[in-house]
């Protein structure tokens, strides 16, 4: 495939260009686009009317998930992969929101409920809007991989249990929409249902299960879930499964989704979805760059993501004015696409005119499906969240991590989704904080053969006779200056205190205004014990610091050296000098 860039003005900054994640375009590609848009179709359409589950809203509004906001983000948006539609982690943050609102008779399934999912995807549509104006995209960043995972562990976890009651025909637990309870406590009000359990429902369950696992490992050219979803329901109407005490989805609109402002919004349900918006921004904006990033690097392209986001802002705002919930770019039905071989968002664009025709000619049979299908479908994503693989990796290389991830997944299933995001966000920044507060630091020695090696900065420790060249391995800000003095005056209060100090400051990217001050100090404190400070291999950026600082002139420019080896050298060359002066 090849490769493309965003249009650049002469000053370096993107300009806004359509269809960017369509052009330039190979004509050679359009046949293989249109069977990827169709097999996407068939695969997602379940999918899609499974998230309605979680969402709490009509089962056609997941079909409209993928119908005009697909098309606004091939409009906006720069990857040329990045599929977006509903999404199980932005569903359940959603329905867990519009809950917690305690409105009264509010119910899911409703029209006032649909109108405040509407709202909410309006909602998130003004977030990224914002971040694109303040060039955001970069946040993305600051949700580390480890919680992601983590999270979409705990979201999938959430999701599974969730179908239970579905799975089994079973009384869904009864809990007020002023207090959500935990995925747990509903899990366990399911179990004490199971003497209730519908046997034939359990039994279409089963059949789906089995139809979704045998043609994912052993008939991939066809989708098991498009198998599933024309199967039960020709099983349905054949054998009445409804008079057997199954129960379906009922009758189903034909038609386009309205086109407007959601009805009946008060200022107080915008107010009151703030919070929920701002969640659903975050996950949105860590998955789908995940998402996009990933096969930008599997392809060898570029994409911008500054421009994605106002893709997926127009994505969500045509959510919001189409009569649907909340769309996020979705990692399963970009790689079922991907799998499709596609080049670029023309098949999504073909995936939208399929359901274009689903919707005006083909909703009537829906009426006869079980609802148990959507509830083995959800179930199945609900186990694919749970990241078994990465956990272990994680397990495997970072164990600090994995405690993070599993904390974050924790939180997502005895708490909520919120809350999880929520950790997610602050042990994110946990991780980044403590890795720079605890760098990697040491005194610098020479081996026998004139290698550099590290030793752990203990009182005594010297790189030489006379010389400690200290190491500190991040840049220096608020949080660990005081680690650096605390180790440099330990290496130098000691019976037989070195003459020089030599600060190798190759990795030291950066200093804010606490690091700059506290080597002033270090330089106060060594000179006060007769011991001259040096500083070894400074960046450009680092020397910029120190010489604004006031650092360089405290110390004396012939005391910063370009290299190790100099200072060292330095050293050597007036060590009989040193020794007179004390």
């Amino acid at each position: 495939m090849s490769t493309h860039a965003a249009p650049a003005t002469t000053d370096g900054r993107h300009v806004l260009s359509l269809f960017g994640s369509i052009r330039p375009y190979d004509r050679g590609w359009l046949q293989r686009d249109v069977v990827a848009g169709i097999t996407l179709a068939a695969l997602a359409i379940p999918e899609v009317m499974g998230y309605t589950k979680i969402a709490g809203t009509p089962v056609i509004t997941g079909l409209y998930t993928i119908l005009i906001p697909i098309l606004a983000f091939a409009i906006f948006g720069s990857s040329r992969h990045l599929v977006v539609g509903g999404d199980s982690a932005t569903a359940a943050i959603m329905y867990a929101g519009i809950a917690s609102l305690g409105i009264s008779g509010l119910q899911p399934y409703t029209s006032q409920w649909l109108a405040l999912a509407s709202l909410s995807a309006l909602l998130a549509a003004a977030f990224l809007v914002l971040a694109r104006v303040a060039r955001l995209g970069f946040l993305a960043n600051f949700i580390s991989r480890t919680v992601l995972v983590g999270f979409l562990t705990g979201v999938g976890i959430q999701v599974a249990l969730g179908q239970a009651a579905g799975l089994f025909g079973v009384p869904s637990p009864h809990v007020s929409l002023n207090h959500v309870s935990g995925t747990l406590i509903k899990f366990w009000d399911t179990l004490t249902e199971l003497g209730q359990i519908s046997w034939a429902t359990t039994a279409v369950s089963a059949a789906v299960l089995a139809i979704l696992i045998v043609f994912a490992r052993w008939v991939k050219a066809i989708p098991g879930g498009l198998v599933a979803v024309i199967g039960l329901i020709a099983l349905s109407w054949i054998f009445d499964l409804a008079s057997h005490g199954v129960s379906t989805l009922g009758s189903v609109p034909s038609g386009l989704p309205h086109i407007g402002v959601p009805r009946g919004i008060a200022w107080s349900d915008t107010t009151g979805l703030l919070a929920t918006a701002a969640s659903m921004f975050l996950v949105i904006l860590a998955q789908s760059a995940a998402t996009s990033r990933a096969y930008a690097v599997k392809y060898q392209e570029r994409f911008v993501e500054n421009d994605d986001l106002l893709g997926l802002s127009a994505a969500n705002l045509a959510a919001g004015l189409s009569s649907t919930f909340v769309v996020n770019g979705s990692p399963t039905k970009t790689e079922m696409v991907d799998e499709a071989k596609s080049h670029t968002q023309v098949a999504q664009l073909t995936t939208a005119v399929v359901i274009l025709v689903v919707l005006l000619f083909l909703t009537k049979p829906l009426q006869y499906l079980p609802n148990a299908v959507l509830a083995a479908v959800v179930f199945l994503i609900g186990l694919k969240l749970v990241d078994i693989a990465n956990m272990r990796e994680i397990w495997g290389l970072r164990r600090d991590e994995f405690w993070v991830a599993a904390a974050t997944a924790g939180v997502v299933v005895a708490v909520g989704v919120e809350q999880g995001i929520i950790v997610a966000i602050v042990l994110s920044l946990i991780l980044h904080v403590r890795r720079h507060y605890i760098p990697r630091d040491g005194v610098v020695f020479w081996d026998a053969h004139g290698q550099f090696a590290l030793e752990a900065p203990t009182p005594g420790t010297t790189s030489e006779p006379g010389l400690v060249v200290y190491r500190f391995g991040v840049g220096l800000f608020y949080a660990n200056a005081e680690r650096l003095v605390e180790e440099v005056i330990g290496l130098v209060d000691v019976p037989t205190p070195p003459r020089w100090l030599v600060l190798d400051a190759d990795a030291i990217d950066d200093v804010d205004f606490t690091g700059g001050k506290t080597l002033l100090e270090l330089a106060d404190q060594l000179a006060a014990r007769k011991i001259a400070f040096a500083i070894a291999d400074p960046g450009d950026r680092f020397r910029a610091e120190i010489d604004r600082f006031g650092v360089t002139a405290k110390i004396g420019a012939q005391h910063v050296y370009d290299s190790l080896e100099a200072a060292r050298d330095a050293f050597h060359g007036i060590t009989l000098d040193r020794k007179e002066d004390r």
